[in-house]
């Protein structure tokens, strides 16, 4: 049996050419850290479907994915034997406000993807600033 794995996918949302980006909640994993919406897929749920649903738990947007801008795969930070693929789809907003799950975040921006490459981001959501 190989290594165990688990897959996240996120959403790169843009508004007027500045996209979303979400600061994690304090004592949580990676808190303070910034990050697109999104999270785990859930066994059975296609990834496209995960990523519309992950950003509307985290910013109650309405998105629809229009296309996939990045994939990136690494090993568990933890040191746990579990390889980590994560997806990351280009998804149109459905306008509206950012209403945060406080839980996992306490905050957002938009920004350019320049001016966000000054943020304490995760290293796959910085790898994408650029695809």
């Amino acid at each position: 049996m190989g290594t165990p794995e688990k897959h996240l996918v996120y959403c790169w949302i843009e508004r007027d050419g500045e996209v979303l980006f979400l600061r994690r909640s304090e004592g949580t994993f990676h808190g303070g850290r910034w990050e697109l919406p999104g999270g785990t897929v859930e066994p059975g749920e296609p990834l496209e479907e995960a990523a519309v649903r992950e950003a509307a738990e985290e910013t109650g947007l309405a998105v629809r994915v229009i296309g996939e801008r990045s994939r990136h795969s690494w090993m568990d930070v933890t040191g746990r034997d579990l390889r980590v693929h994560a997806r990351i789809y280009t998804a149109a907003d459905g306008a509206g406000d950012v209403v945060l799950n406080p839980q996992e975040h306490q905050g957002y921006a938009w920004l350019a993807p320049a001016r966000a490459a000054e943020l304490d981001l995760l290293p796959h959501v910085r790898e994408t600033l650029t695809p």
